[in-house]
């Protein structure tokens, strides 16, 4: 945990967290989960790049399969970078997206198990699970759902560390790819703005399923 985040947990009494072993730390729970909220307006305060870098650094350990990492970011603030973006958005999400002051594209590489030697010392033979043209369809699959768990782990710890997130699916896959990452090697996973929440703008609280719903013991 950097300094950064330590120092914000003990401000609110919330420093608990170094130490979760038996409890659960409720007050950094509620932030991170049960108030937490998706954002769909933006107050006009700016993100320190440095508080991107200090997101990065917690979320990059979260467990990913063969510890492959394939989530790649790209961040956009504004000028033609924005307008380029927004060409690829839905029109519901293009006002936030014009006033949040960054948008985080989550993407994967394709070929992210070239790393995995580096990445999985212990195991570099793990690449031969991914590598070659009859395992392009295993690769593609694994690239996605993993960097879709880094993307949470990326909205969770943004939480974390005090910001609000607006995350997005509705958009143009192709175009989007086109405009970011022509040389194919990248693909977008979904979007997520980031920010401080305006909290004149929120919608009610959506209603979630209840756990008989939707666990079951086998």
């Amino acid at each position: 945990m950097t300094p950064r985040v330590t120092h914000l947990l003990t401000e609110r009494g919330e420093s608990s967290v170094m130490n979760t072993m038996t409890t659960v730390d409720q007050p950094l729970i509620e932030r991170i989960f049960t108030k937490a909220r998706t954002a769909h307006g933006f107050l006009k305060r700016p993100v320190d790049d440095r508080l991107l870098h200090e997101i990065y650094e917690i979320m990059k350990w979260g467990p990913t399969a063969a510890n492959s990492c394939p989530m790649r970011i790209v961040f956009v603030r504004d000028g033609e970078a924005k307008k380029r973006l927004i060409s690829c958005l839905h029109p519901d999400n293009v006002q936030q997206t014009t006033e949040v002051p960054v948008t985080a594209i989550i993407g994967f590489h394709t070929r992210f198990y070239e790393w995995i030697p580096r990445l999985m010392p212990a195991k570099p033979e793990l690449i031969d699970d991914f590598a070659g043209p009859e395992k392009e369809a295993i690769a593609q699959a694994a690239a996605f759902r993993n960097s879709a768990l880094q993307g949470a782990y990326f909205m969770l710890a943004a939480r974390a560390v005090g910001l609000d997130c607006g995350p997005m699916s509705a958009f143009d896959p192709v175009k989007l790819n086109a405009e970011f990452f022509p040389d194919g090697e990248i693909e977008v996973n979904f979007l997520c703005n980031l920010g401080y929440g305006n909290p004149g703008i929120v919608l009610p609280r959506a209603p979630r399923f209840d756990f008989e719903e939707v666990c079951k013991f086998a």
